[in-house]
């Protein structure tokens, strides 16, 4: 979720002395937004009493794919139908009986929004927030249990599968097998509904397909049911979460008739001309508003005119931490903070809110926001089991190709960021960073269907390790989902935890600027302080036996990395390391220019640096490098704005769980490995 664009002192704006407004409202910045959206669900699967649950593998994992067949064969629809429409839902996963994000239950995600919405705990207003900071009730809507006749169709697709099946709905949110044939069932009755005759052919299933994502108009609908059959021909096999194998052999040669979308009567309004996105995915123009207020205010992102005037090196992924209405009410809010996109978890529908060129306030961190675009995904990251779709990945990897490709960003985890990843700008700013989109973002699939997997590039001796754990058998303890202290639902992560020692038992490290007195980093969800996540590059400290030490904010950082079943590949690439004679380097959480580089009435912003020390001795990757560059913006009419680009060059790294920068002049860049 968006954070504020606070730069210590600064307004949102990164100004020295802003307009109130935004020096108020958003002072909270980080600590507040989160608690700015209920969540439409947010449950382990024991809030689904219904529901059978699957802590260990089945014992038998064949049982899904002959349900599959089953289904196919007594609804008369295709079988590699069926498994593409599932893979494109949720990659054949029952998610051990808990809802989607958008309400959806099962391979099949067939949608009981009301009941999602029933059973998903209530987390109460002005308390701690879902990353531990202290919450103030800010716009937050009051909770309401809509009836299932007031949500959308494509919310409550189960109570359909249940009158053509004749099936219970606990039945169809908790078997997997039932929830199959709802989904056969729906399929078939889409194709009786919309005139066309039954078919082995799975080319003659387009429409049917279409209908299936429940979207509202033909674009969105076109992408869903392409990307179906793009899996169709491709084929796909995995096992899923609870251990079930599950196949769809490749049909090169099936050629769908895309004629048939017309059969299903919806609109196909034309692309907003203001859309900067891909043809290939569903995206719609939704502005967020540039609006004078009283005192000079103004809100919710600025004009500018990138990438002429700054740069675009990041993009940055976040979560919503709410429902897909919520989070576009927002981000229309003027008063409320922006970024660029909005993915729907249901079907990938995508929405822009600011022009590419402009600069939204999105990563509380305003250096990075002068120079980044922000994706908001709709989910949770406490709620593991409360699940992202194929579909939304495949749409979001899209536009990232596409953005990256158009501003030249590298498809990599220096320049492609978690909001986790974001640094603090100053010491005072590190605890309010946020941590989305967690540790239950699948980096390692997002990055396959970038095109850009994570793979080994070098020998042991290659010097550096790309953290790259099996998703699915990843399964760390975390904490803090629902009630501090209390165990997630066991859950598939991208990231493995840091100790002190080689050893289990050791102690987490200690990150010090999350707690400065020196305790140690804890098992919570929202504790970046000891973790190392799919895809980011770190120096290798040493090695002994099953464990691997890294470079780690400033001391070596142990992880169980086993021959058998690595977490981390070999890698190679360039490092920094310390000058000769020089014992320590500081740190920095922005690359600002030297107070010589700034004009006349344009305020000095601090060269500050964050608590952390870059030690002789270690090593730490190095991700892109920079001038130090200062974008000031305080009025309402882009002419007052002005970009600082200063002589000092800095160096980004991976030094923690975030990124950070050095100067040039502190450090010797070398290749890594002997």
């Amino acid at each position: 979720m968006p954070g504020s664009a606070q730069d210590s002192a600064h307004d949102p704006t990164g100004n020295a002395s802003g307009p109130s407004r935004r020096a108020t409202l958003r002072t909270a910045g980080a600590a507040a937004s989160a608690a700015l959206l209920l969540p439409l669900v947010s449950a382990t699967p024991a809030a689904h009493a219904d529901q059978p649950r699957a802590d260990g593998p089945p014992a038998d994992d064949g049982a899904l794919q002959r349900a599959f067949a089953a289904a196919a064969a007594e609804y008369g629809v295709p079988l590699s139908v069926l498994l593409g429409v599932s893979y494109l839902q949720s990659r054949w996963d029952s998610h051990r009986g808990a809802p989607s994000v958008t309400g959806g239950y099962g391979p099949m995600h067939l949608t009981d929004a009301h009941t999602a919405l029933l059973t998903a705990p209530h987390h109460s207003q002005g308390t701690e927030d879902a990353r531990g900071d202290l919450a103030r009730p800010l716009k937050v809507p009051e909770r309401r249990v809509p009836e299932p006749q007031q949500l959308p169709a494509r919310l409550r697709t189960l109570s359909r599968a249940a009158e053509l099946t004749g099936l219970p709905a606990a039945a169809l949110r908790g078997d997997e097998g039932a929830n199959v044939r709802g989904g056969a069932a729906l399929l078939a009755a889409a194709q009786k509904r919309l005139g066309l005759p039954p078919s082995e052919d799975p080319a003659d299933w387009y429409a049917a397909v279409a209908a299936y994502s429940g979207a509202d108009d033909a674009t969105a609908a076109a992408v869903f049911a392409d990307d179906v059959y793009e899996v169709i021909r491709g084929g796909a096999a995995r096992t899923t979460g609870d251990g079930q194998r599950v196949r769809l052999d490749a049909a090169p040669g099936v050629t769908p008739d895309t004629r048939q979308l017309r059969t299903l009567g919806l609109p196909s309004p034309a692309r907003d001309p203001r859309v900067e996105a891909p043809e290939n995915v569903s995206c719609e123009w939704i502005p967020a508003p540039y609006e004078r207020f009283g005192d000079g205010d103004y809100g919710n992102h600025d004009l500018a005119s990138r990438p002429a005037s700054q740069s675009i090196d990041y993009i940055v992924i976040h979560d919503t931490e709410g429902s897909w209405d919520t989070t576009i009410k927002l981000v229309q809010d003027p008063t409320y903070v922006s970024w660029q996109y909005t993915l729907r978890s249901s079907d990938g529908h995508i929405a822009q809110h600011v022009p590419l060129k402009d600069v939204a306030w999105h990563a509380g961190n305003w250096y990075v926001n002068a120079k980044s675009i922000g994706l908001e995904h709709e989910g949770f990251l406490t709620a593991p089991d409360a699940w992202y779709t194929e579909a939304m990945y495949r749409s979001s990897a899209r536009l990232v190709r596409y953005l990256a490709k158009r501003f030249d960003i590298p498809l990599d985890r220096q320049h492609i960021l978690g909001h986790d990843n974001v640094p603090g700008t100053t010491t005072a700013g590190i605890k309010g960073m946020h941590t989305d989109p967690g540790p239950y973002w699948d980096w390692a699939h997002y990055f396959t269907l970038l095109g850009a997997p994570f793979r080994r590039t070098a020998g042991a001796s290659g010097g550096l390790v790309t953290i790259r754990p099996d998703y699915r058998a990843n399964r760390p303890v975390y904490t803090g989902c629902e009630t501090a202290g209390q165990a997630c639902a066991p859950h598939g992560s991208a990231a493995v935890r840091l100790h002190t020692a080689p050893s289990a038992d050791a102690p987490l490290v200690k990150d010090i600027g999350l707690r400065p007195d020196g305790s140690d980093s804890t098992t919570g969800v929202n504790d970046t302080g000891a973790r190392a996540t799919t895809g980011q590059q770190f120096a290798v400290a040493g090695r002994r036996g099953d464990w691997t030490a890294i470079w780690y904010l400033g001391g070596r950082a142990w992880f169980r990395n086993p021959k058998r079943r690595p977490t981390a590949v070999s890698a190679k690439g360039l490092v920094v390391t310390p000058k000769d004679g020089v014992a320590e380097v500081p740190v920095y959480g922005r690359a600002y220019p030297e107070k010589e580089a700034y004009p006349q009435g344009v305020p000095v912003q601090a060269v500050s640096p964050l608590p952390y020390k870059l030690l002789a001795g270690q090593s730490y990757p190095l991700g892109l490098r920079t001038r130090g560059e200062y974008l000031w913006a305080t009025t309402f009419d882009q002419a007052g704005h002005q970009v600082v680009r200063g002589q000092d060059v800095y160096y980004q790294i991976q030094f923690g769980h975030r990124v950070a920068f050095v100067r040039a002049a502190d450090v010797t860049v070398r290749r890594s490995g002997k």
